[in-house]
């Protein structure tokens, strides 16, 4: 049996929320559910704009697609989601350079299809925690040269830099991931405004405890506030196989 949960928070030292998230374990289009983070940037309104609106672009493209295919249905529909955000920013000089990240997913009986451009990520988690996404950052890059480690990065003053967001090209290039999930495991999809308050360890233990799964998303969100809060917080939680 399928269960979610899904929750944003403003942290504690933002002033606005531009994290957006959108679950629906009910079919659409031809997808059995859909779920999506987006964490949105720009000055303004311009990024809870972005946020907000790329979301509901991908939702729209999807609930009218024909494709049959997942991986063809949610790359089409975050195409189309960036050529809108393109032509809004032109349009408005207050919308102007505003973008998101966003990672999606579908879930197949245990198959799931991951779609992902930016820095909001998707956790596999179980007795390990394994990070499925792949980050589109600078930090990222550095890691992957060698020249920096996974705990500085945390740190690095040029953490929040993305080298790939809907918005900030005419074409976005996708990253896929497919996953085969087993009994035991939960699915964690979050925005940095958790990951850069918490340890990866401490974000499995926090799932691995006996809580439901809207006690264990609201305590992600808790710890990642008690450890600062610095930036807004989005997190989703599947649970595919949950006992009734």
């Amino acid at each position: 049996m399928l269960k979610t949960f899904s929750i944003t928070d403003i942290g504690k030292k933002r002033k606005l929320n531009q994290d957006y998230v959108y679950a629906s374990e009910q079919q659409l289009g031809n997808l059995a559910n859909v779920f999506i983070v987006a964490d949105g940037m720009g000055g303004h309104n311009a990024g809870d704009y972005a946020s907000k609106y790329t979301v509901e672009t991908i939702v729209s493209e999807i609930a009218g697609s024909f494709e049959k295919d997942p991986v063809t249905i949610l790359g089409k529909a975050i195409q189309t989601a960036n050529e809108h955000i393109r032509q809004k920013s032109a349009e408005d000089a207050e919308l102007k350079g505003m973008g998101t990240t966003v990672v999606a997913a579908t879930l197949t009986g245990s198959y799931l299809q991951v779609a992902n451009v930016g820095d909001s990520r998707l956790y596999v988690v179980n007795d390990k925690i394994k990070q499925i996404t792949i980050d589109h950052s600078l930090v990222e890059e550095m890691i992957q040269m060698g020249g920096l480690d996974r705990a500085s990065a945390r740190k690095h003053p040029d953490r929040n830099i993305i080298t790939r967001a809907i918005g900030a090209c005419n074409t976005v290039d996708v990253d896929f991931f497919h996953v085969e999930l087993k009994p035991e495991d939960i699915v964690l999809m979050c925005s940095d405004g958790l990951t850069n308050m918490l340890e990866d360890e401490e974000i499995r233990q926090i799932l691995s405890g006996p809580k439901d799964i809207r006690e264990k998303a609201e305590e992600l969100v808790k710890a990642a506030n008690n450890n600062g809060g610095s930036d807004n917080i989005a997190v989703i939680l599947i649970e595919p196989f949950a006992e009734g």
